[in-house]
């Protein structure tokens, strides 16, 4: 399979992410509070805006639905269409593809589209912005990086060894 085409499956799970987030604050980004810090959380609440449980709860389907499809997606290309066998192939596919996924997660939807546009703001809560703070992208970023590396070593340990 040639780097390019992984790297437009990369792409298309970015693309795949940014879809994700335009349907949960199609209504208005209280939709995707989940995934705000507490502080906002809190003061949504407080504005009778939503409550702790269903935060929780879209929070859950969040999860529920998008982990498995990222897996999934990434699982169906690198094995399915592209035809990786063994470890080394399916690693390096997989962490090329998550790594673009996190690279568009972090600059194009949490700097841009969250840092500075109006669609992820939520009325009362202005005054707590930067939605994402300094800490928080320090996380996202080690996540990122050395998450997906870990992600891509396991999926490929598993698939090595069930597509022996």
């Amino acid at each position: 399979m040639t780097v390019l085409w992984v790297i437009l499956e990369g792409l298309g799970l970015g693309l795949l992410l940014w879809l994700v987030c335009a349907i949960g604050i199609r209504k208005g980004a209280i939709g995707m509070v989940h995934l705000y810090g507490e502080d906002v959380q809190k003061r949504v609440c407080e504005l009778g805006l939503t409550t702790p449980e269903r935060i929780q709860s879209r929070g859950m389907l969040f999860k529920a639905v998008c982990l498995p499809g990222y897996i999934a997606y990434v699982l169906l290309s690198v094995y399915a269409i592209n035809g990786a066998r063994g470890f080394i192939s399916g690693f390096w596919q997989m962490f090329v593809i998550l790594s673009i996924m996190n690279l568009i997660d972090r600059f194009l939807i949490d700097e841009y589209w969250v840092g500075h546009t109006t669609a992820w703001i939520i009325p009362g809560t202005e005054d707590l912005r930067p939605y994402i703070k300094a800490a928080d992208k320090k996380r996202k970023w080690l996540f990122g990086t050395v998450g997906m590396l870990l992600i891509s070593a396991a999926l490929a340990g598993i698939m090595a060894v069930v597509l022996k």
